[in-house]
């Protein structure tokens, strides 16, 4: 292939890729067509090419191989870091931040930090004529930096990979070849942390606690609390000091709390340590009853490097999230199973409506994690019931008593619609129900699980937000219990809340409709953000940190799938040409 005729391929190459991505072209630089042919831009360029960096441990580098490439297009395919007066110092601020990863809930070891900055002092002293040397140090560094700053961005892992259906992007918001080159150019490479992590309120929180936890775990002795029954306060327990000190060491008691008083030789539970354990409890997701039961024991005794944990797991997951924007929110916690409200998501504002909420039984039927858009409420909704129970459930309760469905005050329909006319129980109709073929739903009433209100935003799993008439799960610190979609603690609260720019629809006209025989419909004016997200370590509005259990092993799964580094491709970041009509749908 002659000299012209690449050209005229390489530019067809780019323009097909950024089609098949979605992205805007912009147009072609005088230096996208100059291919160097000698010295150092020419091995450069091959490597390049090769998409592999034999000095690299991922040596396999087709993923960023695109940014890379934009990055020495920008400079004509010279070095980026070792033509310069400042080589020096530039190159440790760069390694520097590379070996600060961890800070960031990452691993220094998948940038190359320490190998690269024992290689840094001989780099700097390879003469200019060396230049295949000099070609792969400088492009090691370019790509340990461009893979730290993606995935600092975007992630390491693919959400949807491992069931997380979030969003995808649709177009980059960050050009991370230019964000590295305005920050050598001033002299502040370490500014390019701040300008690629998420921005949400969230994100800073989790990572100064990150920071806190490491200290902690690093000087905090490991309590290994041994109890047969649970205790109570007034009893007595010999390790009851060692609690009250990791209680002060944890935060959960002040520095000055009082040795817990003996009876006899045995520290007795005293009602100042039982404060500390309610605290603890209250952090951890658990009942705050102060009692001293298996639950609270067990999260006592775990290592504070499984908190690390946790809460880089929640710094990963939310790289994945896209943009949020502002505005009004909602905000599903599954196991945590609570539910904030914000007025606007972008500011540092406490929550204007907090509940708590029932989500998907753990071993049957998971609440999944989604982003979606509130359209619209339904003020005594119909219940539609899955084809599932319906043929496991009622069918063989139907065959036991054939007024099953009047007690339960349901009926037959041909179709989940409005205008539905009930069809009567037959052999026929039984049979046709068992196939699928025709329906069954509750009418509006106190025996309908959906209660009074359902909060409809259209997702590919058919979950929603609803009302319930089993008021007494929410005063169970462990709320798994649904069929996968979440009860609400407070849905008059909620409805008030997304129907407050509607005049119309006052206080009292929602308590109408909620009192209501027939089922009504209200469109929302202005659709409200749902997201139905999973994370374990969540910073409350204070600033704290709440550990919850991993109820459905999320954790588990991303631990693993973190095991094996590799480079997050942009194709399954964004919304492309063959997906878009996919995402549209759901």
């Amino acid at each position: 292939m002659n000299q012209e005729k690449r050209q005229r391929w390489l530019r067809l190459a780019r323009l097909l890729l950024c089609l098949s991505l979605g992205w805007q072209i912009s147009p072609l630089r005088a230096q996208d067509a100059a291919i160097p042919q000698t010295g150092v831009g020419k091995e450069i360029f091959t490597l390049i090419e090769s998409k592999r960096h034999p000095e690299l441990t991922q040596t396999d580098f087709s993923s960023r191989a695109e940014d890379l490439s934009q990055l020495y297009q920008a400079v004509n395919y010279d070095l980026v870091w070792l033509n310069r007066a400042d080589s020096a110092p530039l190159l440790m601020q760069t390694l520097d931040l590379l070996s600060h990863a961890a800070g960031e809930g990452l691993n220094p070891r998948n940038y190359d930090a320490d190998k690269l900055k024992g290689m840094l002092p001989s780099a700097l002293q390879l003469p200019v004529v060396a230049v295949r040397k000099r070609a792969l140090f400088d492009t090691a560094v370019s790509l340990s930096l461009l893979r730290y700053l993606h995935d600092l961005h975007y992630g390491r892992v693919n959400p949807h990979g491992i069931n997380f259906n979030l969003k995808l992007r649709d177009k980059k918001l960050i050009d991370l070849p230019a964000l590295i080159l305005a920050s050598r150019n001033q002299g502040q490479i370490a500014q390019l942390t701040a300008a690629a992590e998420p921005k949400l309120d969230q994100y800073r929180k989790l990572k100064q606690a990150l920071a806190h936890y490491r200290d902690l775990a690093a000087r905090t002795a490991q309590l290994n609390l041994e109890i047969g029954k649970s205790l109570r306060i007034g009893e007595t327990h010999p390790q009851l000091e060692e609690l009250r000190r990791f209680l002060i060491q944890t935060g959960e008691l002040p520095e000055n709390a009082a040795p817990a008083k003996a009876s006899k030789t045995t520290p007795r539970y005293d009602k100042e340590l039982g404060e500390g354990v309610k605290r603890f409890q209250a952090r951890h997701g658990l009942g705050a009853d102060g009692v001293l039961g298996k639950g609270t024991v067990a999260a006592l005794n775990a290592p504070l490097s499984e908190r690390v944990t946790q809460i880089e797991l929640a710094l990963e997951r939310l790289r994945w999230l896209p943009d949020i924007g502002s505005g009004p929110y909602i905000l599903v916690n599954i196991p945590a199973f609570q539910l904030w409200v914000y007025e606007d998501i972008s500011k540092d504002e406490p929550a204007a409506l907090r509940m708590r909420v029932v989500v998907g039984q753990a071993m049957k039927t998971q609440t999944p994690v989604l982003m979606a858009e509130m359209r619209f409420i339904d003020f005594m909704p119909y219940w539609n019931v899955p084809y599932s129970i319906t043929k496991n459930e009622i069918v063989p309760k139907l065959l036991a008593n054939p007024g099953y469905l009047r007690s339960e005050n349901m009926e037959i329909v041909a179709a989940f619609s409005d205008n539905a006319q009930a069809v009567p129980l037959t052999m026929d109709s039984l049979i046709q129900l068992k196939q699928g073929l025709l329906k069954v739903r509750q009418r509006p009433g106190k025996k309908n699980p959906l209660g009074r209100v359902k909060f409809m935003f259209p997702n590919k799993e058919d979950v929603y937000l609803h009302d319930t008439p089993s008021k007494s799960l929410f005063s169970r610190s462990t709320r798994d219990f649904s069929h996968g979609c979440v009860r609400i603690e407070k849905p008059q609260e909620l409805a008030e809340f997304a129907l407050r720019n509607q005049p119309e629809w006052t206080q009292e006209a929602i308590q109408d409709a909620m009192q209501s025989p027939k089922m009504q419909r209200v469109m929302l004016q202005k659709s409200i953000p749902v997201l139905f997200f999973y994370t374990t370590a969540f910073a409350e509005q204070n600033g704290e940190i709440a550990f919850y259990r991993d109820i459905y092993g999320h954790d588990t799964v991303l631990l693993e799938a973190l095991k094996n580094p590799s480079d997050l491709s942009d194709q399954s970041l964004f919304i492309t040409q063959t997906n878009a009509v996919a995402e549209a749908v759901h």
